[in-house]
């Protein structure tokens, strides 16, 4: 059946109050992503997707050199709401970025000219289904976590220089996460009948 795996659906949520407890070792962090990497689909089994974990200090470096980027760039009145949602970010445990390899994906779009247009949302698709096997796995194992955009602004590019990443990883997203250490926000249901049909 497949109710096991609905339970863990239902029960996922963005918990922004984290904190620096782990439930696992990293080793089993690290086979959760690594199975969730072999396993996610991909749009031609192009297989783009690249992921990087951060824990500990590495976790924190994350999120102090997003905060000096944005420093720069923002208003100090819209920074003082970003810096207090960074903060809460970096209280947790570890933080995982979600890539797409762009020269991957154009390998792809040479090869399948007729679709070439495509691949940006193929891509896009792919890694959101990555993700989300991802957050929905930690959850089941006892962490908070939230999906964030963090990568304009130049952020993108000074987090590939300071992890050495390739200049052809596309930054998609992070998930902080860590042992969750308040309730996540009540959440509002549009009516399902407005968003589903079936015809038969």
């Amino acid at each position: 059946m497949s109710q096991p795996f609905l339970d863990a659906v239902r029960a996922r949520r963005s918990i922004y109050a984290i904190g620096k407890e782990s439930p696992l070792p990293v080793a089993q962090i690290e086979e959760i992503i690594k199975q969730a990497v072999l396993h996610a689909p991909s749009s031609f089994n192009s297989q783009a997707g690249r992921v990087v974990l951060l824990i500990g200090k590495e976790h924190d470096d994350l999120w102090e050199l997003i905060r000096s980027t944005l420093r720069e760039v923002q208003s100090p009145e819209h920074f003082e709401n970003t810096n207090g949602r960074l903060t809460g970010f970096q209280k947790g445990y570890g933080t995982i970025l979600f890539f797409e390899d762009q020269a991957a994906l154009n390998q792809f779009k040479d090869k399948y000219a007729s679709y070439k247009d495509d691949f940006d949302s193929f891509s896009l698709q792919s890694s959101g289904i990555l993700q989300y096997i991802v957050w929905t796995a930690l959850e089941k194992e006892g962490y908070g976590a939230t999906l964030q955009h963090y990568y304009k602004d130049g952020v993108a590019e000074k987090i590939r220089a300071r992890w050495n990443l390739p200049d052809s990883w596309k930054l998609i997203s992070e998930v902080p996460f860590g042992k969750p250490t308040g309730e996540p926000y009540p959440k509002q249901f549009q009516p399902v009948e407005e968003r589903f049909k079936s015809f038969h």
